[in-house]
């Protein structure tokens, strides 16, 4: 498992948001602000929309994306988590976004979502 470097990690840390780009089916790019949590080093990201959302069906046939933080553009491998740190990762949710969003928050944390949890690693590790 490949790991980000320490100033990428912070920055997905820290960010509010991030930008996960992936290619529509005719290969025009699209962007879509989702939130990230780091824990133990290691990024992760949620589908809001459950196995529904647009971004997570492609980036789960690909395999890759690009994720955009705070102007710069990584590419990202993402890889299912099958239930590992769920709880652990569910808390650094509410810890980062709970005070600020209480109902995104606690959507964020609902099985379906919680079922499209993604690790992400750098592409080229």
């Amino acid at each position: 498992m490949a790991r980000f470097d320490h100033h990428t990690l912070t920055r997905l840390a820290e960010a509010d948001e991030i930008e996960m780009r992936t290619p529509r089916g005719d290969g025009t790019p699209t962007s879509r602000p989702i939130w990230v949590v780091v824990v133990d080093h290691e990024a992760y990201v949620r589908s809001y929309a459950g196995e529904h959302g647009a971004w997570y069906r492609r980036v789960r046939r690909d395999g890759t994306a690009e994720v955009g933080v705070e102007g710069e553009t990584v590419a990202v491998r993402a890889v299912p988590t099958a239930g590992e740190h769920d709880a652990e990762i569910s808390d650094a949710y509410h810890a980062k976004y709970g005070r600020r969003s209480p109902g995104p928050t606690e959507a964020m944390v609902t099985p379906p979502v919680v079922a499209t949890t993604l690790r992400l690693e750098p592409a080229d590790g």
